[in-house]
């Protein structure tokens, strides 16, 4: 499973949470500064193919990120902020090298449940699902698809609608062999409102879905 390190958490590199959970409520510094901080996400993300060059760009994500955290420490949305561009930067890491960064996004991302568990629309959640669901268990990390699972309802339940939270599930499923319900979260996750902030994102996640709904309903049969 340490091979499929990259893989996954290149996954998260497009991730949208925080897309639209600023909606209703007065921009502030905060939500000005996560908006930002997505937008050189997405940069690095889907405009940077050189390797080294996107290392290079996380890193100053990561700083980013960091300091985000620490001038809003009270604030689950700069939490778990921090911990999704640490799990992207795992990806950059790549090998054992990663299990230090994917712990430290878990352990950010609990700490933005306990300060507020609706965060992010549910990203929280399913970002943490979907760590546990790739992140070797045993001796060597702390994968575990059953916890993975639960965390995955959780962010359901929360925002049903969401193309994150339904397309991490989604992939879930069909890494489970579920493919039958794979193909249902799946047309879910595509039917999802347009993320119009973030055009990028929302065209390369997209794709992402129609690859694994096109699997995902082959295996169905």
């Amino acid at each position: 499973m340490i091979a499929s390190f990259r893989g996954f958490f290149l996954a998260l590199l497009a991730c949208s949470w925080g897309a639209g959970s600023f909606a209703g409520t007065t921009a502030g510094p905060v939500e000005d500064e996560i908006a930002a901080l997505q937008q050189e996400f997405d940069a690095a993300s889907f405009q940077t193919t050189d390797r080294g060059e996107r290392k290079a760009s996380f890193q100053a994500l990561l700083e980013h990120a960091a300091g985000l955290r620490a001038r809003y420490p009270a604030r689950a949305e700069a939490v778990a902020w921090d911990g999704i561009v640490l799990s992207t930067y795992a990806g950059e890491v790549g090998g054992m090298g990663a299990l230090k960064y994917a712990k430290a996004a878990r352990d950010a991302l609990i700490e933005a449940e306990r300060l507020d568990p609706a965060a992010l629309d549910g990203g929280v959640y399913a970002t943490l699902g979907a760590l546990y669901s790739k992140v070797p268990g045993g001796l060597i990390g702390f994968g575990d698809d059953e916890a993975a699972e639960r965390y995955f309802n959780k962010a359901l339940e929360i925002d049903g609608a969401s193309i994150d939270n339904n397309y991490f599930y989604g992939e879930f499923l069909l890494e489970q062999g579920k493919y039958a319900q794979a193909v249902d979260v799946l047309r879910r996750a595509l039917a999802a409102p347009a993320v119009e902030s973030r055009p990028m994102f929302d065209a390369a996640r997209r794709a992402e879905i129609r690859s694994l709904l096109e699997t995902a309903e082959r295996k169905a049969g």
